[in-house]
């Protein structure tokens, strides 16, 4: 099944990943990939579907050092968000997903 592949928002603190206009909640949708930024200490990123108090999806570690950057494509169809795309992250700079 071919989508068009969407770019969120830059996501620096815990929060609703929104468009790239940062106007609207990003819904059901599939995560192709993610661009993370780490800063000097080692950190993580934790995906929700639904929110602050949603199903864990997955959990990222990060290597601490704000010059190396970690770009993961996820296989097949990507990941799937039922609901919305939520991020609690953790000593990181900037998180960014690839969506559709």
């Amino acid at each position: 099944m071919q989508t068009d592949v969407l770019v969120s928002a830059v996501l620096t603190a815990d929060g609703q990943f929104t468009n790239a206009a940062g106007t609207a909640d990003i819904t059901r949708c599939r995560v192709k990939a993610v661009y993370i930024i780490p800063s000097a200490t080692a950190g993580s990123v934790v995906f929700k579907d639904g929110g602050t108090s949603g199903t864990t999806i997955m959990t990222l570690n990060t290597v601490g050092s704000v010059t190396e950057p970690t770009y993961l494509l996820f296989p097949g169809e990507g990941v799937l968000f039922t609901t919305k795309v939520y991020a609690d992250v953790t000593n990181i700079g900037t998180v960014t997903i690839f969506y559709g």
